[in-house]
């Protein structure tokens, strides 16, 4: 198969007129031509952090502190998902992985409430979707032996060198939790020598050059930083430091929609429309040990096709600027994974 348009190659997504040829899934060749195609062809989306169990109670608990939304044992979501029934979670997360994947998301990283029970239930929700779901699960060394690695909500809320040890020996991705809510969690999931971390809304210059020495990639969640009043994370000064990705964290708080993400992103902080796409697409997958996230030869064919005649995007000056700040689902031709 192939599809043509305007194509988004590479790290840098430079814009090229051409057509993407695909075998057997694989982008097997790119070829430069003039094609009568106005779509815009770019990798598809890595939602680098979410939390899908709380599909169940979208916009609940308006205007409450993020440990009262949050924080386990007893937040608000915490009280919600053990007072709903496995069916009801399940049926809510599995609208939710197919509202991802009709807006161009190939693959999440899910921080999975509920134990071995948790992961199973993520499992099902996304078992006959398209979507690749990298799940993290939490609560237990048998959760993350189901899954994919484990999700630790964050070094003040308990011990986790065990389990890291664990996570290691088993050869799984280990993601934390750290300075969502104030800097005094950093140093610690630091020594942890995490796979990556989320949030970082306060790192301090201890902290920033830190980062950078261990290469520990991040992923932030402007949206949610927001929604939870806790601040908003130094995006750039992080962004010069690290592989950053871009995550829409909780359900119950945003739609996990990239596009919002992205336009979002792009208004708050001081980095180019290339680096968020990178932050929503490659870099994401490098940190989840995924094999597309680019346009390139030999890269799985993951892939988001827009129109680039919709109402719109039509007349864009800057294709990259315009898929950032303003594409959104309804611009979305074809969804390839």
């Amino acid at each position: 198969m192939f599809v043509e348009g305007t194509l988004l190659c590479g790290r840098r997504f430079d814009p090229v007129e051409g057509r993407i040829i695909i075998e057997d899934g694989e982008i097997v060749t790119i070829e430069e031509v003039a094609v009568d195609s106005t779509d815009i062809v770019l990798p598809a989306f890595i939602n680098a952090h979410t939390h899908l169990g709380d599909s169940i109670a979208k916009e609940a608990g308006a205007g409450l502190s993020l440990d009262a939304l949050v924080a386990p044992p007893d937040g608000l979501k915490h009280r919600l998902l053990d007072s709903a029934t496995q069916d009801e979670i399940v049926a809510a997360m599995r609208r939710s992985l197919r509202l991802m994947t009709a807006s161009g998301t190939a693959a999440c990283i899910e921080f999975r409430e509920g134990g071995v029970d948790g992961v199973e239930a993520i499992r099902k929700a996304g078992s006959d979707l398209p979507i690749e779901t990298v799940v993290l699960g939490r609560e237990s060394e048998a959760a993350m032996h189901t899954a994919d690695g484990f999700g630790a909500s964050g070094a003040r809320d308990g011990e986790f060198e065990q389990i890291r040890s664990a996570t290691r020996d088993a050869n799984k991705l280990f993601g934390i939790h750290a300075g969502e809510r104030d800097a005094d969690d950093i140093t610690p999931a630091f020594n942890l020598d995490p796979d990556f971390l989320v949030h970082m809304v306060y790192p301090n210059t201890d902290h920033l050059t830190r980062l950078a020495t261990e290469q520990i990639p991040t992923v932030v969640c402007p949206r949610s930083n927001l929604v939870t009043g806790v601040g908003v994370p130094p995006i750039s000064d992080l962004a010069e430091r690290t592989t950053l990705a871009l995550g829409t964290d909780n359900a119950m708080l945003n739609a996990p929609s990239m596009f919002r993400e992205m336009a979002y992103t792009a208004k708050l902080a001081d980095v180019s429309a290339r680096t968020i796409l990178e932050m929503a697409t490659i870099n994401g997958a490098e940190i989840a040990n995924l094999d597309y996230g680019l346009i390139e030869p030999g890269r799985e064919a993951k892939l988001l096709v827009l129109d680039g005649d919709s109402d719109n995007l039509a007349g864009a000056q800057d294709i990259v600027r315009a898929v950032v700040r303003r594409a959104d689902r309804a611009d979305v031709s074809e969804v390839i994974t």
